[in-house]
């Protein structure tokens, strides 16, 4: 954003409290706005990213803790922000480091394909609570470039992202991720490090994609349409969207009685090819 000397570390809160005031800014609740302001919780997300070197694409710039951190590490950083009012906030905390591109845009309606630049990146971010689970569902489907996702989200979010078959946080979110990638929880975050205090913890998740099928965007409309009636066996919730389902059920292998959230992600792949 600014060109000029070698790049900071991450703010403190009283740093952004300060730079708040002086630009005369308020966190905005329609864009999800949380800052992080523990510069230590901000140097482990950097150090769990493992960024060195490499192409980061951050979703949520704020006041540019993250950011900051980020740039001292990685070869590049390509940082979105969605609200205009915090330009003159970055202006300042953001002067003097060279390898950081801030485009004020809504992530949520970008293409990464097509914005990001050749070759593999990462995505760190403090995402927004409100388009979280979206930005990283979509970009596990369509944005292939982006290798691995260091994402905090709400602790809740967190749980259905890694969720494995059978429990009761596994649903839609954890069959995506499935199919695309490895996700673990790696760091529980307290709600008192942001500034506001949101009402949940967060947590941060580290997803490593994988190799997926290409029967996945298949298998995901099977799975969306069975997770939209789970209470219900899956001869009965795929009838809408499947000829004949216990035939293609007993042809994949699955046992047409079974409900949604005993299948695992490679179950609806099998799912998808048995259809005619």
């Amino acid at each position: 954003m600014a060109d000029g000397g070698a790049p900071t570390g991450p703010q403190g809160r009283t740093e952004i409290e300060s730079l708040l005031v002086e630009h005369g800014h308020r966190p905005n609740k329609q864009f999800g706005q949380n800052f992080l302001t523990d510069p230590n919780i901000v140097r482990r997300i950097v150090e769990i990213a493992e960024v060195e070197g490499r192409n980061v694409v951050e979703v949520g710039t704020g006041t540019g803790t993250l950011t900051r951190a980020l740039a001292q590490a990685a070869h590049h950083v390509v940082s979105y922000e969605i609200d205009h009012g915090l330009i003159p906030v970055l202006t300042e905390s953001l002067a003097g480091v060279r390898n950081v591109d801030v485009r004020f845009a809504d992530a949520t309606e970008i293409h990464f394909d097509e914005e990001l630049g050749a070759g593999a990146w990462t995505m760190v971010a403090n995402l927004p609570y409100n388009v979280g689970t979206g930005i990283v569902l979509d970009t596990l489907r369509h944005t292939r470039r982006i290798e691995r996702l260091a994402v905090m989200v709400q602790s809740e979010v967190a749980d259905r992202l890694v969720a494995a078959p059978g429990s009761k946080t596994y649903g839609i979110p954890s069959v995506v991720v499935g199919l695309h990638a490895h996700a673990r929880s790696v760091l529980t975050v307290p709600a008192q490090v942001f500034e506001p205090k949101p009402r949940v913890s967060s947590t941060v998740v580290v997803i490593d994609r994988q190799a997926a099928s290409d029967r996945a965007e298949a298998a995901i409309e099977i799975a969306t349409a069975a997770f939209g009636q789970r209470r219900k066996m899956l001869r009965r919730s795929l009838a809408d969207v499947v000829d004949d389902p216990v035939a293609v059920l007993e042809a994949a292998g699955v046992d047409p009685e079974a409900r949604p959230e005993q299948l695992g992600p490679e179950m609806f792949v099998a799912i998808a090819e048995a259809l005619p």
